[in-house]
């Protein structure tokens, strides 16, 4: 066989996925694991959702949709920006993709050339890295503190941007932190961004799920900003593989030219499923479901604090806690493959997401029921004691 792509070996690895494969290994086995290691709801699309595709489907309605996606999802979509976070989109700027991963390779397709730097947040979403080596462009992750909410500000912009630097990719809410970027720390960094002629991507796929006021879009500060979304986290339709991205109006033909090529539509069926996403109904379904997350996070962590396993930064956003461990390990790996097979708890060690504060951080993900978060924590207890 001929020799691989030397990209093959630039992709870095998915811990978390390891992790859950460890954790199913398992369960297989007659473990008990409770998973608060994969970023996926325990809550499932709403009733009205499947009906929806299930009359689509009865009605041979599979076919191909364009590339940029069902007219009707695209109008729906602006329109829920426009109502929920404060942003006025042309449904001609939405592009309807395969799950907010089709949404980055576009992008990042779009945007990036050949040896091209963009700049990261460590600690941030491991695969975001890698979107960005697929198109040749070279991520660059800069360290980011507690006191910066692990978050990109303009500082870091005007300390690392080099000749060779193109944009930056960021989200708010962030995985793995939780953590959102305040306005005013947005508004800054987006000034900086421009001065060098640079592009922002907007990871929003956890806009939805935001705990404090009423959330808004970057869109908002700038409106030439490439924002990705997906209907995996808020609207819990992980495997149906749905997003979207919302880009200049400029962009639009050559974000539709790679997508005719490279996917040629996101999944029919899933798309007409989605529409009724909308409906006010629907929507306040997943609104009881944001709260019941919100309650999930509220319980965890003063009960984490208590384990003497310290929150920097409390998350406002997401379903994920990112703990410091220093109090009981030095090393995130092997004290997550401990909670795991000893305690029968996953949990992602910080390597994951960046070197800046690997070994002695945790994600915890609080995408499980109430009563297995109060399991885990007793079990974390028990453990903890016999150290």
């Amino acid at each position: 066989m001929s020799r691989l792509a030397t990209r093959t070996e630039q992709v870095l690895p998915f811990y978390a996925v390891e992790l859950f494969k460890q954790a199913s290994l398992l369960n297989a086995q007659g473990r008990d694991v409770i998973s608060l290691g994969i970023g996926e709801p325990d809550f499932t699309a709403p009733a009205q959702v499947v009906e929806t595709l299930q009359r689509a489907a009865q009605a041979g309605l599979s076919g191909y949709s364009s590339p940029a996606g069902l007219p009707t999802l695209r109008d729906a979509i602006a329109r829920y920006y426009g109502e929920h976070f404060g942003a006025q989109v042309d449904p001609a700027r939405v592009i309807v993709t395969s799950g907010a991963s089709g949404a980055l390779l576009l992008a990042a397709m779009t945007l990036i050339n050949p040896g091209d730097e963009v700049l990261l947040p460590d600690p941030s979403y491991p695969a975001n890295q890698n979107f960005i080596t697929a198109a040749g462009g070279i991520p660059r992750l800069v360290p980011s503190s507690a006191a910066q909410r692990f978050q990109l500000n303009a500082e870091h912009i005007r300390t690392h941007w080099g000749p060779d630097t193109r944009g930056v990719l960021i989200a708010s809410p962030s995985n793995p932190t939780g953590t959102t970027i305040t306005r005013a720390d947005l508004a800054e960094l987006i000034a900086e961004v421009r001065q060098r002629n640079g592009f922002i991507i907007m990871d929003e796929i956890y806009l939805g799920l935001y705990y404090g006021d009423a959330p808004q879009s970057a869109l908002v500060l700038d409106d030439d900003l490439i924002v990705i979304n997906s209907f995996s986290k808020y609207f819990h339709m992980t495997g149906w593989r749905l997003g979207w991205m919302i880009t200049p109006e400029t962009m639009v033909p050559a974000v539709e030219k790679l997508a005719a090529s490279l996917a040629i539509c996101a999944p029919t069926l899933a798309q007409h499923a989605a529409i009724t996403c909308f409906e006010p109904e629907v929507m306040q379904v997943f609104e009881t479901r944001r709260l019941s997350f919100k309650q999930r996070r509220d319980y965890l962590l003063p009960e984490l604090e208590k384990l003497k396993l310290h929150v920097p930064v409390e998350p406002d956003g997401a379903f994920y806690i990112y703990a410091d461990i220093s109090h009981h390990s030095k090393d995130s790996t092997v004290f997550s493959h401990r909670l795991l097979h000893e305690a029968g708890v996953a949990a992602v060690p910080g390597q994951d997401f960046g070197s800046a504060h690997a070994a002695h951080t945790l994600r915890f993900s609080y995408a499980t029921g109430l009563d297995r978060l109060q399991e885990a924590v007793q079990r974390m207890a028990r453990f903890l004691e016999r150290q």
